[in-house]
Parts: structure tokens; sequence; C-alpha cells
């Protein structure tokens, strides 16, 4: 009794709820039985892949428009909203969760002619703001504000691209979370758009040419952007298109294009001095070829100018950084895992003669390097996966200084070559972030904070949490780091634990800051772990490649391993164990399912790649061959029918076979992994369990007006992310606290 001693009644009730949701979680089995609507098995339907007959009996859901499908996503939309939304859980959870996203959030202030812009949100605006000021400490003014574009937030910006003299912006505009974007025009000193909309673009950057008369820019003049539901064409035949402002699209000029090589993706960046169009092409997700165009030679733009090839083999990795007149510095990987920068002379182009001005370092990975005030590199190393930030000299390579920093992420920059000052934004796991200045016109002073994020929430001190990196042992005896969170205590004991991975790309999975993953720690007394598994960056090109194509199995390896350290460890038991990922990661999650249904309580599989003999039929799934291999050589073929979660789908037979209380979860609109992945895998999971010894649910929920992530307005954020911490509070053993 003393324990609820000089509390209100309300409170009294509160925590006797709490406490019989406690009780019920500590008994899986209270959980009833599903049943789901089993999808049609058409057995017409047998692929033969080198001698090896698959049968698809879900191939149906591929078409997103056919009214089975619809019908298919209605019933289980209906089943997982019935589940999630069942008592009064989801809806306090929501309202606690809207309040921890409630804080101000700003992004670096970059320059642009006689205008500073930045964008702000003050907490729960669908979308980003963008601001325009004369100076640091004028007031600003808005520029741009997309939540005026429709009620939903289902429309948002995408990108920008101001002109050199900072009179035009252009920016990409998507409806719905599609990648398909159009790109409209704004004159900065009226305020107002120019008359013409640039359709069909895709996977585009938007570059202007120095004299600030137009853009080249990147669209797929033979398709059509994406309208009613999820696109599943392949992306093919990217053509590089220059824009003069005040014209109609169809008097583009077509300045490059492949026929022959239709997954060709041509990206297109003038160099700082204006001379040059530097062309890195790009078909996979990795190594790219440099082609060039004198813009001198021509008097105007025009079909037909000349390509000159600077790299025409796809081996390695090139970026452009700036340039010295024809010498142009690259950031790659050619001969250095870790990343380098070298100089090639666009005069003398041969590999003999290009010029290393910054080496590869032994341990520490090559991030983002940026040049500024004019003759410096800022260089943003990776040491362990966290950020170290430093300038070297631009002429010799020499170190000129290093600045301090805390663990966590380099999360942006900003800055000019012809600027002396750059900003930076600095965010960790308990740091939303922490935006710095720093001037070259005095050097002798450390970066001054601009401005800082305080959380303004009731109990929040960043003290009360610890932050830790390990290095576990993978099955091979790799060492594998992983960051965990979690609250301070004099002890280690068993916690609910959000297991998160991803795992491939070369991408790398850095210290950021999550109100979700907060509010798992706050509300579950729970613990965060991400692992750095093999296949991301975060050790360089070797880390990638010791997960990708024939080696992929090392990542599940690598999660699982994650998930056994945590338990044996006492992180964590079995029954309080939820692992998450999207996209890539949703194939993680769904191969860890598969494979080791006994190690999880729970999963979340988001906007997952799923059928990995088909992926490359669809949207842009063709590049990713550079990651998975391509069905269409037996090599690969073996290899991905082992993993690839579709095909792999079990009856369970004994309880250790059980699949996890699992969510899947996609979208409508999502134009990059077709929600087909996720409907196919989710009919597949249901049929298999229906009659078996599962009680586990299994449930779908497809979000409508949504795509992959990106644009998605704060609202359907916090929506989704309610879903998914009600999901876990119903499935896996959780004490409820702070709600």
């Amino acid at each position: 009794m003393s324990i609820v001693c000089g509390v209100t009644k309300l409170n009294i009730q509160k925590i006797s709820k709490t406490l019989v949701l406690t009780f019920i979680r500590k008994i899986p089995n209270r959980i009833p039985k599903m049943k789901y609507p089993i999808a049609r098995k058409d057995t017409s339907i047998v692929d033969n892949f080198h001698g090896v007959k698959v049968a698809d009996g879900y191939r149906w859901l591929e078409d997103p428009d056919s009214a089975e499908t619809k019908q298919f996503i209605e019933k289980q939309n209906k089943i997982s909203r019935s589940f999630i939304e069942e008592g009064d859980e989801r809806s306090r959870i929501l309202k606690k969760l809207t309040k921890l996203w409630n804080y101000p959030k700003y992004s670096c202030p970059t320059k642009h002619g006689d205008y500073y812009y930045f964008f702000v949100n003050t907490g729960l605006q669908n979308h980003n703001v963008l601001y325009q000021q004369t100076g640091l400490e004028d007031k600003p003014k808005i520029f741009l504000d997309p939540n005026t574009w429709s009620e939903d937030g289902t429309i948002a910006l995408s990108q920008k691209s101001f002109s050199e003299d900072g009179k035009y912006m252009a920016y990409g505009i998507s409806e719905n979370g599609s990648d398909w974007l159009k790109i409209r025009i704004r004159d900065v000193n009226s305020g107002n758009d120019l008359k013409e909309t640039l359709e069909n673009v895709k996977f585009s950057a938007i570059s202007w040419t120095i004299d600030n008369q137009g853009f080249f820019y990147s669209q797929y003049s033979d398709q059509k952007g994406i309208a009613n539901g999820a696109e599943v064409k392949q992306n093919e035949n990217q053509k590089l298109y220059y824009h003069y402002i005040g014209k109609n699209q169809t008097e583009d000029i077509l300045v490059v294009e492949f026929p022959e090589e239709p997954s060709w993706r041509i990206q297109a960046v003038v160099s700082d001095c204006g001379r040059y169009l530097i062309m890195p092409i790009v078909k996979g997700c990795r190594d790219n070829l440099i082609y060039y165009i004198d813009l001198n030679e021509a008097e105007n733009i025009r079909p037909g100018l000349k390509v000159i090839k600077v790299i025409d083999v796809f081996e390695y990795d090139y970026e452009y950084i700036t340039n010295v007149g024809s010498k142009i510095y690259f950031r790659t990987n050619k001969n250095a895992p870790n990343y380098r920068i070298v100089i090639i002379d666009l005069e003398n182009p041969l590999e003999e003669y290009w010029e290393t001005i910054i080496p590869e370092q032994e341990s520490d990975v090559l991030d983002w390097a940026k040049c500024v005030d004019e003759d410096k590199l800022l260089l943003c190393y990776m040491q362990d996966v966290k950020s170290a930030l430093q300038v070297n000299c631009l002429k010799t390579g020499a170190i000129i200084r290093k600045f301090h920093l805390d663990i966590g992420t380099v999360v942006a920059v900003s800055g000019k070559k012809k600027y002396s000052e750059f900003f930076f934004n600095f965010s960790s796991f308990l740091n939303p972030g922490t935006i710095y200045q720093y001037d070259f016109k005095t050097p002798e002073e450390p970066p001054k904070i601009f401005r800082e994020i305080n959380l303004q929430l009731d109990g929040f001190t960043q003290q009360d949490y610890e932050i830790k990196q390990i290095f576990y042992d993978s099955y091979d005896g790799t060492k594998i780091p992983m960051f965990i969170i979690h609250k301070r205590k004099e002890a280690i004991y068993p916690r609910p634990c959000l297991l998160y991975g991803y795992g491939g790309f070369n991408i790398s999975l850095q210290p950021s800051f999550s109100a979700t993953g907060l509010m798992f720690i706050d509300t579950f007394d729970g613990v965060l772990a991400y692992p750095n598994l093999r296949g991301g960056g975060e050790y360089g090109e070797k880390w990638h490649n010791a997960g990708r194509l024939l080696n992929k199995q090392n990542v599940f390896n690598d999660f699982q391993a994650s998930a056994e350290f945590l338990i044996n460890n006492k992180y964590t038991t079995k029954d309080r164990l939820v692992i998450q990922g999207g996209s890539n990661g949703g194939l993680l999650v769904g191969a860890c399912i598969n494979q080791r249904p006994d190690l999880f309580g729970a999963a979340v599989a988001q906007v997952g790649v799923m059928d990995m003999l088909r992926f490359h039929q669809f949207t842009i799934g063709q590049a990713w061959c550079s990651d998975y291999g391509n069905p269409n050589a037996k090599e690969h073929f073996e290899n991905l029918f082992k993993y690839s979660p579709l095909h792999n789908v079990h009856v369970p037979k004994t309880k250790s076979e059980e699949y996890p209380s699992t969510l899947i979860l996609t979208a409508d609109h999502d134009d990059r992994v077709s929600p087909l992945h996720s409907l196919k895998f989710a009919a597949a999971l249901q049929e298999a369990v229906q009659n078996s010894c599962q009680r586990n649910p299994i449930i779908l929920r497809v979000y409508s007006k949504a795509g992959h992530g990106a644009g998605k307005p704060t609202t359907k954020r916090i929506e989704e992310a309610a879903d998914i911490l009600t999901f876990i509070s119903k499935t896996i053993n959780v004490k409820v606290i702070n709600l």
C-alpha cells in the first residue's frame, strides 16, 4: 500500500491499468490465435531458374491496381487496425509520443546571394519551413512553406538548388511519398514561382550553370510519374536535359543519353569554376563512371556536345569535390578501401599521372569532403563509427586543425568555396542537434554554438542515460561494434530491447537522435541496440564487401549474434527482444525470422525487399544487383534462394519453429521498394501459420498516400511510430511505465 501513498485516485487507476497490462504481456498465449484471410494461391505459375523450378503462387499481388489486390490490402488493414487499436493503449502511446516529438528542429544556415536560408520546424508541423534572412542576426521571414501545399501534408519538398547568384531557386516537389518529382523555380526577390513546371523527374540532381540562365537535370521522358498506386515498371532510359529559365519543358535541350545502356543513371554537377560539366554515371548502387563536357567550348547548351571519358569502367566510386583549373579533386576508393582524395588533371587524365593529396587512413574511413574558404578541405572521418572533423590544406594536403567532438555524428554541413564560414550540425543518441559555426577569419577560435536544441521534457536529462559501444564476436569471430543505450542502473538486468539493423549498400548506421527510441526506453524501461553489421560502410569498402553478394549471409549472422550477445549478457531475454529494420533492413528482419525464429519475441519489417528472385524487375530494383547479385546468374540465384524471405517461409511444427509476433509495414505509393514484396511475404507467412501451432500474430499494415519514407509528413511518422510501439507493447514481455 505504501507505494501509492499520496497519489490521486486517477493515478491509482492508471497504475492499476499498467499492472494489468504488464500481467497480460507476461502470458503470451493470452493473445488469441488469429484467423487470417488466406490469399488465393495460383499453382499454375512456376519459374525455371537454372533448372530449379520455383512456384510463385502470389504473383497476382504484383498488380497494385487489381481489385483482388485492393481487397487483400483492405482485409489485411482491417485485421492490423483491429489488433493495434483495440483498447486505449495506442491512444495513450500516441499522446505521449506526440508530446516527445514536439520540440523545435533546425537546419544549418546556407548562404546564397544576398541571403541566408535555413529550415525550421516548430515541433509538430508536417514539413520543415524554409526561412530567409539578410544577416544571421536579422529577423527571418518565411520563404517557402510546404505545409500550405496540402491539408494532410502528403505533398513535400524533396530538394532545392539555388542559382550561383542566388536570384533563383529550383526545387523538387514529391506527392504521396513518391520518388517522382516535379521541379518548380522561384524568383527570390519577388517570392513568386515562374510559370514552368518540369515533370517526369526521378533520381536527379539540379545543377545550375555559372551564368545563372538555367540548370541540368535528369528525367525519364519515356515514362510517366506515378498517379494512383505503387509503380512496378522498371525505370529505364534516363536522359540528361538542360532547362533555360522562363521556357517550357518542351523546349528543354537533350544533352546526353545512352539508349544502348537503359539502366544507366546520369548525375551532373557543374564545376566550381563553371567550365566543366562533371557527369558521374551509375548503374547500380556502387561504382561509377566519370564523363565530362567542356562548357567553355560551346557558345550555348545544345544537343551533341562533346562528351569526354575519364573513367570508363565500373570498378570504384568517384565523387567530385572541387577543382583548380583542369585539376579535379575526387574522393575515391580506387586502391583505397577507406577512401582517399586524388587530383585528376583533365588535360592529362591517365591514372599514372594522378596525384594523391589526402592519403587513405589505415583505420579511419573518409566519410565525406567539402571545399571551403577557397583553399581548404573540410574532411569528416568515421573513427569506430563516430564522426571526426578536421581541415586540411587544398594545395598540400597538410592538416590545418582538428575539431573536438563528442560521441556522435556530423549529420549536416553547409559552406562554400567562396565563403570563409561554415556550419555543421552535430547529433547523437541523446542530442537532437547542436549547430556550430566556424569562421576562418578567426582561425584561433573554436567553433561556437550557433543554435542548440534543448529538449523541454518532464524528467529528461541526458545524465540519466548511458551510451556504450561494445564489440561482440560474430559467428566467424569477426568483431562487430554495437551501440547500447539505456537508463543508468547500478546493475544490468533483462529489459525489453529494441534491436535495429540495416547492413547493406555501404550505408553506415551512425549515432542519431530518435524520439521514438527515447520513448521506448522511457515507457518500457527499455534498451536500444544498434549493431554495425557488415555490408554497411562503417569500416570502408572491405566492410561493405564482407556483407554483399555471396557474403550476404554474414549480415544475418552478425544480427543474430548481436541478439545472442544481448541475451547472454542479461540485457534482455528472448520474450523481451524485438528486431526492426526498413528497406534493406526489412530484408534483414525477414531473413532472420525465417532462420532463427526461436531468437526473437517480436519483429517489425518496414518496406522490406522480400522477393529476392524478382526484385530486379521492378522500379529501380535492377540497381540493387550491385549488392544482392542478379538472379539471372546461376551462382547468385543459388545464394539468393537460400535466404530470400518469401522463399524460405516454413510451417511451424514445434514451439522453437514458431515465428515471433511480426508486423509487416509498407505503403501504397512506395515506388522504390514496391509494396508487392510485403504483400507476398505476408500472404506466404499467414498461409504457413494458419493451421499450425503458431499463436503469435502475423499482421500487415499498408499505409495510404505514403511512400518509401522520404517526405513523410510528421503526422504520418508519429502515427506509424505509435503503431510500432503499440504492437511491441502488446506482443512482448514489457512493463509499461510512465504512460
